[in-house]
């Protein structure tokens, strides 16, 4: 056994979501095998000093799209670059979206994403499958994926208007569908078809640049379909996860459904929380398409640290970083037209640093709550803890070595993703991974990856996370809607028209009215017809009404 498989990680304060102590780490074959002072451990082990630094679990990011083919193009950090960029940001685990092209089979788009991550991930991964149109054959293979696939999670679009959008009474069944099988049902949550309208009228008004993507999808759009998400899926309770909260309104309504008791969980970004749309009016047209994302970047300047401030109180929950990057050449798609630039920006590298920054540093969060949105409550929520999301016996050894006073400048010029620049340019950031370790082998050290592509491995889920699930199945115990106990209706019953047009007892039927617009009565009526009557002076006022 190497010294590469056998680890321990001495002197320094082990962070996780509840507590915080100064303790060693012993790893060894990937698992952290033991965690106190004095550790006895065999001889040829690596000691790794952590004096001064703190040992915090690598982090998970929530949501992913390496190497999307999307718009016309494909993103640019492919599952080695991108999960290799993660691991030096200290980012340990992805979860990315298998996305169906509408029609197409849910099962096969797992298996799409797997061949294709599996040669090449560099940390662990796993997937939550997009459900972009509705059929039997759709609620099949998603039971198929959690019983079989480990999947428990699946996403719905309510934007993307003809291309991955569901309708009202499809979420319906897909959230039902989640709820039988013991799935997270989780949305984009933006009104399709206003900002399909948005777009046409922004087009029109001569608007083509990147400012138009936020002016046709403003935060009503966001904040009403994320209220309307949450309402159909309180009516089936069924446990929902609202991708990328971007703005003030619809953070509100999250955290108000939180309040008022409903299982939902928000995920602002680290874009979301690091940066604002104020870039989209930037009179550098290649800097404005850099930031466009949907849903978009708010510009009011009071939105990251609002969206922080909800955060840190855990009025939203967990953190990712919506990562899906293409060029600026392949943004210029969209040079004449903002509707063809490809939606997406950077952050899966970055994102570790920059919530400590705007969350920790400037004292709106601690230390145990920097861990719980960056790991801990994605691994409860994704039913991958104790597995990951924290530092005990018999967890991943999943670890980043954090020193949380050395600061770093980010840059494109120094950054490890292949995408040519980078939202957060020239932001320092205090809080920085000087180890990172995955699968118990250090990956990154001082600066320096040591990475492999197919390193990691698809992690499977099970459902009904107790996490998310508790609530649900004991309201299904006691709060299920039951019928009153009463004696039978024995009166008489009103009875509509015969089907000869006759009248039966207690008068006409609606349909059998003598009524016209015109005052006159239909044919076959037995009251004659009356002139017209001008009522000059009625009870309340006068009037010159004719009826």
């Amino acid at each position: 056994m190497t010294s590469q498989t056998r680890i321990l990680i001495k002197g320094g304060k082990i962070v996780n979501d509840d507590c915080s102590r100064i303790t060693d780490v012993y790893i060894e074959d990937g698992i952290i095998k033991d965690v106190g002072l004095n550790l006895q451990v065999p001889g040829g082990v690596r000691v790794i000093d952590a004096t001064d630094k703190l040992v915090i679990p690598g982090g998970i990011d929530t949501h992913t799209h390496m190497e999307l083919a999307f718009m016309g193009t494909q993103a640019v950090d492919d599952f080695y670059i991108g999960t290799k960029a993660a691991l030096a940001g200290g980012t340990t685990m992805i979860l990315d979206f298998a996305i169906p092209q509408r029609g197409a089979s849910l099962l096969e788009a797992f298996d799409k994403w797997r061949s294709c991550a599996d040669p090449k991930a560099c940390c662990d991964y796993s997937l939550h499958i997009a459900v972009t149109w509705w059929s039997e054959k759709v609620k099949e293979d998603m039971e198929i994926l959690v019983q079989e696939k480990g999947i428990n999670s699946f996403k719905m679009f309510m934007a993307y208007k003809d291309v991955f959008m569901l309708r009202d009474h499809e979420l319906y069944a897909a959230f039902s569908q989640c709820k039988d099988i013991g799935a997270i049902a989780q949305v984009h949550a933006e009104n399709g078809d206003l900002i399909a309208e948005g777009a046409k009228k922004m087009l029109a008004m001569g608007i083509t640049g990147p400012e138009g993507h936020e002016l046709c999808r403003p935060e009503e759009v966001e904040a009403e379909a994320t209220q309307r998400a949450i309402t159909i899926a309180h009516s089936v309770n069924c446990p929902l996860y609202v991708v990328h909260v971007m703005s003030k309104s619809a953070a509100k309504v999250v955290a108000n459904s939180r309040r008022e008791g409903k299982v939902v969980f928000g995920e602002p970004i680290a874009a979301g929380l690091g940066t604002d749309g104020t870039n989209y009016w930037n009179k550098d047209w290649a800097h404005a398409a850099k930031f466009v994302m949907g849903p978009p970047l708010r510009p009011d300047p009071s939105t990251p640290g609002y969206l922080m401030d909800l955060l840190a109180n855990d009025d939203l929950s967990v953190t990712g970083t919506d990562n899906c990057t293409f060029s600026t050449c392949q943004k210029a798609l969209g040079k004449d037209d903002f509707t063809k630039i490809p939606n997406g920006v950077n952050g899966v590298e970055d994102r570790m640093s920059v919530i400590w920054e705007k969350g920790v540093y400037s004292g709106k969060m601690d230390e145990n709550r920097f861990v719980a949105v960056t790991s801990t409550n994605a691994a409860k929520i994704f039913n991958l803890y104790p597995r990951k999301g924290t530092i005990a016996k018999g967890s991943d050894a999943d670890i980043v070595v954090w020193d949380p006073i050395a600061t770093r400048t980010i840059s494109a010029k120094t950054h490890h993703q292949a995408v040519d620049y980078n939202i957060f340019e020239g932001m320092v950031c205090h809080g920085v991974p000087v180890v990172t370790i995955s699968r118990g082998r250090v990956v990154y050290e001082d600066g320096v990856l040591h990475a492999s592509p197919g390193e990691g491995r698809y992690i499977p889920r099970k459902p009904f996370s107790e996490f998310v699930y508790k609530r649900i199945q004991q309201r299904d115990m006691v709060s299920q809607p039951k019928p009153v106990e009463r004696e039978p209706y024995k009166g008489e019953v009103f009875s509509l028209a015969a089907k000869n047009g006759t009248s039966r007892p207690g008068g006409r039927g609606l349909h059998q009215s003598t009524f016209t617009l015109s005052g006159d009565a239909v044919e076959g009526s037995p009251s004659p017809p009356h002139s017209s009557k001008r009522v000059m002076a009625p009870p309340g006022g006068r009037s010159s009404i004719v009826f």
